[in-house]
């Protein structure tokens, strides 16, 4: 049973729908995540509500529609991008299909209003959206304009509105963020001061409520943990091992040949340094996942078929181990489940090894258990904490289930393409930057407005002019050329003019490369003290040749997050870099090194 004083967050699909719940929470304020399509009474004893964003629901769909007489409950009214659009329809405004908007920008403040109190007259702000409000209705007023790109000169009026009289309250924006950064102090002013909440909720003790969910859940049964090693996965065992104890629980690490370099001998210590030990089988089946992967480029196909290679792996040792009947554990965090489009409205973004079609029955069949699937991955390290896990382990870079296997990009023939309108759309985009432009024949994985795209990368050759240009380059290339959702920039000072795709699937030769390249990296940031700056940082092979030389671009992705959710990129020093890439392009099959530089939206962190 809910508190008396608590939010309703509207799930309308968006990215962050639980992230809002979070940040709610974090302010000692109860928030529960309800469907926007049940019936308007059962709102009625909510003290506020929140609209979610939303990956296609717009002003135009047809499907948009949802319970809108909650608006009338006379009840406080936040709503982010999507939420944002529909008050104000609702107040009479007119929303319309508009310049993007993705990553940071400027947010000005130009009337006041009590959601803003406390901020300054200028904010930075996270936007994701392809529709604005164009026009308000009656009783509102524009509190707040965005202004964003490279030369700061694009403004989108009505980024963020107000109806004080009823307490709506509408933003662009998405506060839930931590890239905006004035998030936080704009859920306290809605939540304590315009919802009138005083009361503190505590969520309590973690640890054993979530134990006495397991226990609860799991009933008599044995659990089979899949254990990758990773903080994830080490949570979830040690609240299981708290849960049902050692008998009845067993480890399954499976070697998949897409780990890091020695990587399966470092998770079997520190598993069994964590009392783990007897739990614990390790099996070698990287022959197979070689063999499910053969001649596979396609990102979903390959998501895929690890998916299913775990669980036909799973299947089978859990027959060895005479335990066909066991449920399923999963580390499963939020992630993956919403960029799998785990929820009524949302878009897939990437289908995560855990949520493939096998897992989705399974699912379904009641025979999987996650008890981190609701949270994110800062919650983890802290539930971790709770747990006894050891500091090193928390403080783990994040490694994707899938492992390497989608960071070897792969493609059978050159993507078809645009390239002379590309070419033409990104010089005209960079004029005055001192930087050119080569957009790249392949493709990789984004995400905008909350739906999945699938785009090009552009490679920016020339003189660095500094990592915060560098990023404000890559959001204003990404917002204003049709087609982009990456950028690069070159490390390795070649200057290439020409990529050519070399056709290449994910094979033994090139992950043996990887984990070489790999390990290069991060024993560099070791060295320069960054492993703890940096929250990850893949290194992906991209088979091209530059201007004929190589046959891979290696790219090295360090970002700063903290939820997976967004990312903005981190810049490793001068020092760093320059060492990376002297190491990187000693190997024949390196033609050149770049750096990723663009955020997320409108990039995921990994490229597949």
């Amino acid at each position: 049973m809910k508190p008396k004083d608590s939010i309703a967050v509207l799930d309308f699909g968006g990215q962050y729908v639980h992230l809002i719940a979070t940040k709610i929470r974090a302010l000692g304020v109860h928030a529960e995540i309800r469907d926007p399509d049940d019936p308007a009474d059962t709102f009625r004893d909510y003290r506020g509500l929140v609209l979610s964003g939303s990956p296609a629901l717009s002003a135009f769909d047809a499907d948009s529609d949802w319970s809108r007489d909650v608006l009338e409950l006379g009840v406080p009214v936040l709503g982010f991008c999507f939420g944002h659009q529909e008050i104000a329809k609702a107040g009479g405004g007119r929303v319309e299909h508009t310049k993007r908007e993705y990553g940071a920008a400027k947010l000005k403040i130009v009337n006041d209003s009590p959601l803003f109190a406390g901020l300054g007259p200028e904010e930075q702000v996270w936007m994701s959206h392809g529709d604005t409000v164009t026009s308000i209705g009656d009783g509102f007023t524009e509190i707040g304009m965005s202004v964003g790109g490279v030369d700061e000169i694009s403004a989108h009026r009505n980024a963020a509105i107000a109806c004080e009289d009823r307490r709506w309250y509408g933003l662009q924006f998405h506060p839930e963020v931590d890239d905006t950064l004035c998030g936080p102090r704009i859920f306290e002013n809605f939540v304590r001061e315009i919802c009138d909440i005083r009361t503190e909720w505590k969520v309590g003790d973690q640890v054993e409520e979530r134990a006495a969910a397991v226990r609860k859940e799991v009933g008599d049964r044995n659990v089979l943990l899949l254990a990758s090693g990773g903080v994830d996965s080490s949570v979830a065992a040690l609240l299981f091992l708290k849960a049902i104890g050692p008998d009845r629980l067993r480890l399954l690490h499976i070697d998949n040949g897409l780990m890091r370099k020695d990587e399966s001998a470092g998770v079997k210590r520190n598993l069994e340094s964590l009392g783990l030990g007897p739990c614990l089988n390790v099996v070698d089946a990287s022959a197979e996942f070689l063999a499910a992967l053969e001649g596979l480029t396609e990102p979903e196909a390959k998501r895929k078929a690890i998916g299913d290679t775990f669980i036909a792996v799973f299947e089978r040792e859990a027959k060895k181990l005479d335990l066909s009947n066991a449920l399923l554990g999963q580390g499963t965090i939020y992630p993956d489940t919403i960029e799998t489009g785990g929820t009524k409205r949302a878009d897939v973004i990437k289908t995560h090894h855990n949520r493939v079609p096998l897992v989705q029955q399974m699912i379904a069949e009641g025979r999987v258990v996650e008890p981190l699937a609701d949270l994110y991955k800062v919650e983890v390290r802290e539930l971790g904490k709770a747990l006894g896990l050891d500091p090193a382990s928390i403080d783990r870079h994040p490694f994707p289930g899938p492992g390497l296997g989608i960071r070897v990009a792969a493609a059978s023939r050159p993507e078809d393409f645009d390239e002379s309108r590309l070419r033409l759309e990104i010089a005209h985009a960079l004029e005055g930057t001192g930087l050119t432009g080569l957009p790249l024949p392949v493709k990789s994985v984004g995400v905008k407005a909350d739906l999945r795209s699938y785009e090009h990368p552009v490679l920016l050759v020339g003189e660095n002019p500094g990592h915060d240009r560098l990023a404000a380059i890559a959001t204003s290339l990404a917002k204003n050329v049709q087609g982009i959702n990456r950028c690069l920039f070159e490390l390795s000072d070649t200057r290439p003019e020409r990529a050519e795709l070399v056709p290449a699937t994910v094979t033994r030769e090139r992950l043996d490369l990887l984990r070489e390249l790999d390990a290069i990296v991060m024993q560099a940031l070791e060295r320069h003290d960054l492993m703890k700056i940096v929250w990850q940082c893949p290194t992906v092979l991209v088979p091209l040749k530059l201007d004929g030389r190589g046959r891979e671009l290696v790219v090295v992705r360090p970002v700063h997050s903290e939820r997976a959710m967004t990312a903005r990129p981190a810049w490793i020093g001068e020092k760093c870099a320059r060492e990376i890439t002297s190491a990187l392009m000693a190997f024949d099959e390196v033609g050149a090194v770049a750096i990723d530089v663009t955020t997320k939206p409108p990039a995921t962190i990994e490229w597949e």
